[in-house]
């Protein structure tokens, strides 16, 4: 999983140093429409990304938990299901974020 940081870190870092997001068009402002597509893009992307990651670790341990004491399923059942849905719920947030940005375009 390190690599796989690794890789996501770099491709950020290439897209965010290009220069070509540093030069601003000329003219009536319509030089931002591909930075705000992008960033739409990205942004909702490691938020899926982010959160897919999130609740499948949450799972993971749940259901070792519960693997190695069977009697406690009950207890960690209710902040599972709470968690899952508050992890969902930022994602849901990058969405709707990224549609405002989308509609600025």
């Amino acid at each position: 999983m390190n690599r796989i940081g690794g890789m996501l870190l770099a491709v950020v870092a290439v897209v965010l140093a290009n220069p070509g997001f540093a030069m601003a068009a000329e003219g009536a402002g319509g030089g931002d429409r591909g930075v705000i597509a992008l960033a739409a893009a990205l942004g909702l992307g490691i938020a899926a990304f982010g959160a897919a990651f999130g609740q499948g670790r949450a799972t993971a341990a749940a259901m070792e938990s519960i693997g190695r004491n069977p009697n406690c399923a009950e207890r960690i059942f209710t902040p599972l299901i709470v968690g899952l849905a508050l992890m969902e719920a930022l994602a849901l947030y990058a969405l709707v974020i990224a549609f405002n940005l989308g509609g600025k375009i």
